[in-house]
């Protein structure tokens, strides 16, 4: 019984997309397969591809978007007259580029990047090794300068971008 309700929930389901979206039968199926290529990613790609869709559709950590046509913060910005224009070009979301540091502190440093990000020896090594490199990206101001200074306390120079 619970078979054949299934593929009825489907079809409805299927027929109810089909006609609230105005996608061609060609767009349908690249939308299919872009979905396909999305399942086939890892966990850790698919968080990877979940954090640069949010970043190039303009959206920021906490929801809503940072900018774009139409949305209430560039209404409101652009009513509010020149004086809101430096409150609105405030930088929020942060990235921490470790430009160089001391030989003698590499292995401190990877410790400390080990600490402030989720990668396990060998990535926090390969990371450390590739400088110039954001070892961090999209985080508060606050939390990047806490980072920034425990690198430099490491002899690391350290740079906000």
């Amino acid at each position: 019984m619970i078979a054949r309700t299934a593929p009825k929930s489907l079809t409805r389901f299927f027929s109810l997309s089909r006609h609230l979206c105005t996608a061609t039968g060609t767009q349908s199926q690249k939308l299919e397969r872009i979905a396909d290529e999305i399942l086939s990613l890892t966990k850790l790609e698919r968080n990877d591809y979940a954090v640069l869709l949010r970043y190039k559709m303009g959206f920021n950590n906490y929801g809503p978007a940072v900018t774009g046509i139409g949305s209430p913060s560039s209404a409101g910005a652009a009513s509010a007259g020149p004086g809101s224009d430096a409150k609105a070009a405030e930088k929020v979301v942060f990235d921490v580029k470790l430009e160089k540091y001391d030989a003698a502190s590499k292995i401190k440093i990877i410790k400390e990047v080990r600490s402030f990000t989720d990668l396990g020896l060998k990535e926090a090594k390969d990371l450390v090794e590739k400088v110039p490199v954001v070892v961090k990206k999209g985080i508060t101001k606050d939390d990047a300068e806490s980072i920034m200074a425990k690198l430099k306390d490491l002899g690391a120079i350290v740079v906000l971008e």
